[in-house]
């Protein structure tokens, strides 16, 4: 009898954590399904058989890509011969578009079903990407609900799930509990620091988060900061950042922590906070924030050259808004001094601080779909249907 396998590729942590969820979700309603591919280690928690990490995807820019392409090529070779010779049930890419997309083009063309879980922000840059993946997707898993309306005009099957941070994370945020988990002052400002995951942007942005947490704490009496790491390679960059500001005689009130960025966005006042999954999730925690990033210089002067940015906003809150909500600063304006004055202004006006918090809870029920569940019976039901196919086929 012929075992049933699924290929599954995720990139990063957060990937691999939406990966995890995936596979619990689909053995929950098929138990002999098995799952083997590029997996971090809550995907080979919940049983995923680990071909290669999840971390040697975690780079992003097209010239931060170039530097590491013939890694990732040899990677991808190695995934596409190995899945084909499974003859897996689908391919399921989480996330990792510039990696996953080559990689279901060449095992649709072998004739294996395939799924993109997490849509490539397609609908901001480099919207040319979407007659590819239409010819080489079987279904799009989209996290976010406008996403599914786009791909809905341009001929490929999307179904809009919902995000499992908004299944996970409660609606009602418990600050005082989440400051006595971390073991911080009740009574204190707080404010959290989230540089990024990917070694790179935490490069590019560390120095000028510390140096903005020191202009805000420069005028302000009794302010701590906490900076959550997502991973060693992040917390390694961000502790060297840390390092050179104190050999130059700075001292600052900041707690590192070992992930645990949930409970850290619920215990501050506002946050400052790298483009990417940490603005939902301070979103989520119903925490003001600063939205920053910074791409590579050659990668900001090619997509600024050619016009490769569409959307109105890259911030994921605004995003879902429709409209500014949070500041957001880009390459040269995300400087210490404007990212400290922006800070401030949250930390000043409470009323505002109020407001947000309305808007954050409606995207909360919005996005609070039951994603994981919805994108097990969506990938079962792909795989439900091509099954049919091939038995009328054969009749």
């Amino acid at each position: 009898m012929r075992r049933e396998r699924i290929v599954i590729v995720a990139g990063e942590t957060s990937g691999d954590h939406l990966g995890a969820a995936l596979i619990r979700a689909l053995r929950a309603r098929r138990p002999g399904l098995e799952f083997e591919g590029v997996a971090g280690p809550a995907m080979a928690a919940a049983g995923c058989e680990v071909w290669a990490s999840a971390e040697r995807l975690a780079v992003m820019g097209l010239f931060e890509v170039v530097r590491h392409l013939p890694e990732l090529l040899r990677l991808r070779r190695m995934v596409t011969a190995r899945a084909l010779a499974l003859r897996p049930l689908a391919f399921v890419g989480v996330d990792a578009p510039e990696f996953n997309l080559g990689l279901a083009a060449a095992l649709h063309a072998g004739g294996i079903a395939t799924v993109q879980y997490v849509s490539p922000q397609v609908w901001a840059w480099r919207q040319g990407r979407v007659r590819r993946m239409a010819a080489t997707l079987d279904l799009v898993l989209c996290l976010l609900p406008f996403e599914q309306r786009f791909y809905d005009g341009h001929g490929l099957v999307a179904e809009f799930v919902g995000h499992p941070l908004a299944d996970r994370v409660p609606l009602l945020p418990d600050r005082a509990a989440a400051r006595r988990q971390l073991g911080l002052d009740p009574a204190r400002t707080l404010v959290a620091l989230l540089p990024g995951s990917r070694r790179g942007e935490v490069l590019r942005l560390a120095p000028d988060f510390l140096r903005a947490a020191e202009l805000l704490a420069a005028g302000r009496a009794g302010i701590e900061f906490v900076a959550p790491m997502a991973n060693p390679a992040a917390r390694e960059v961000f502790a060297a950042a840390l390092g050179n500001r104190r050999r130059a005689g700075t001292v600052l009130p900041l707690t590192l922590l070992d992930g645990q960025a949930e409970a850290a966005l619920t215990a501050a006042d506002c946050a400052l906070v790298a483009s990417g999954t940490a603005t939902l999730e301070a979103l989520l925690c119903k925490r003001p924030m600063v939205v920053a990033y910074r791409l590579g210089r050659a990668t900001a002067l090619l997509v600024r050259a050619a016009g490769l940015m569409k959307a109105p906003y890259f911030a994921q809150p605004n995003l879902l808004a429709g409209r500014l909500v949070v500041p957001e600063l880009l390459q040269e304006q995300a400087t210490p001094a404007r990212l400290a004055l922006e800070l401030g202004g949250w930390l000043d006006h409470p009323q505002r601080v109020a407001a947000l918090q309305e808007e954050f809870r409606r995207i909360h029920e919005l996005l609070r779909q039951g994603a994981s569940d919805r994108a097990a019976d969506a990938v079962l039901a792909l795989i439900d249907r091509r099954a049919a196919a091939a038995a009328r086929r054969s009749a």
